[in-house]
């Protein structure tokens, strides 16, 4: 990164540990795989690396141990070329996350957060000069919940476009905090457990997809009345929810936008690429329509469900281009 960064990400940085095996496994049983790797991860991670890899000058900010998988996660970002600013704790391990891959491409993930959890809100307030610098914050929740308030609300201070992917959704999630984003980018599985806790709607997360605009459409405004909502759908690629009266250059209120075609190879990644590409494409096409940057978000992360690995697997923005052209 020369100069200021463009873009902050705080959050979490793993140490992915990957199987691929036919299918997944049933309780107490045991499966041969057919493939292991291991390598960086974590959502904060992989997000940071997708929207350098598009092109956005990014600062990650993150946690770790005091450990050899912290000392391979700053080797890592060194050999990325991501700048970064770690809290290093003695007394908690650096993230470890194991992943189970199918022969379909669909995941099954189990972290442990490590020092993640322990992401200190005063060391995140202490990188004031890089917010100041800024133009948006994306943050997840795999990090200490008073660090990701620390954070949007630094955010807010500097005038950044906040962007929430809340993902894993947090026991201590608040509405007030959700509030906070100007963008939030849940899941079908997230955006069913936010109904839940949030505006007290029940529904399963495999009927999000089906559900008509004008129901989704509701269901986000209520949700998150100020923000704009992007939920992804996976295969079903993903829904867009704005505000009335702001609705970032785009005709409609709310729409839909198909995945674009890719043969998935391994979807552990896809979702963090989307996010991150988000965040890029906000600044790379600024004052275009929000239609576009989502486009090309898409696009990035069906790339990268064609490839095996989490960070590895992002593509850069000349690869997203060559495949799919110009989105915005």
């Amino acid at each position: 990164m020369s100069g200021a960064p463009q873009a902050v990400v705080v959050g979490s940085c793993n140490r992915d540990h990957v199987w691929r095996i036919d299918r997944f496994p049933e309780p107490g049983e045991t499966r041969l795989g057919h493939g292991f790797a291991t390598g960086p991860g974590g959502k904060g991670y992989n997000q940071a690396v997708a929207c350098h890899r598009q092109g956005a000058a990014t600062l990650f900010v993150a946690a770790l141990g005091n450990d050899a998988l912290g000392a391979d996660a700053q080797r890592d970002a060194r050999n990325e070329s991501l700048p970064c600013r770690w809290e290093i704790f003695d007394g908690h391990p650096t993230a470890a996350t194991a992943v189970w891959v199918d022969d379909h491409g669909n995941n099954c993930i189990v972290v442990n957060p490590g020092a993640n959890a322990y992401l200190d809100a005063a060391f995140v307030r202490a990188q004031q000069d890089a917010f100041a610098q800024a133009k948006v914050l994306l943050a997840q929740l795999e990090a200490g919940m008073d660090a990701v308030a620390a954070a949007m609300q630094l955010a807010r201070t500097c005038g950044l476009l906040r962007m929430l992917n809340p993902a894993p959704v947090h026991p201590e999630l608040t509405s007030s905090l959700l509030a906070e984003a100007d963008i939030v980018t849940p899941n079908e599985t997230e955006f069913a457990q936010l109904c839940g806790r949030f505006i007290d709607v029940d529904i399963e997360a495999t009927a999000v997809a089906a559900m008509s605009d004008a129901t989704l459409h509701a269901l986000a405004r209520r949700l998150a009345p100020a923000s704009t909502v992007v939920v992804t759908l996976g295969a079903q690629g993903c829904f867009v929810s704005h505000h009335e009266q702001h609705r970032r250059g785009d005709e409609a209120s709310c729409y839909r936008l198909p995945a674009e075609a890719a043969k998935g190879v391994d979807t552990t990644g896809a979702g963090d690429c989307f996010c991150g590409a988000l965040a890029a494409a906000t600044l790379r096409f600024a004052g275009s329509s929000f239609h576009g940057m989502v486009a090309h978000a898409n696009r990035a992360a069906a790339l990268s469900a064609e490839r095996a690995g989490a960070a590895s697997a992002m593509p850069d923005y000349d690869e997203v281009i060559a495949r799919f052209g110009a989105a915005a």
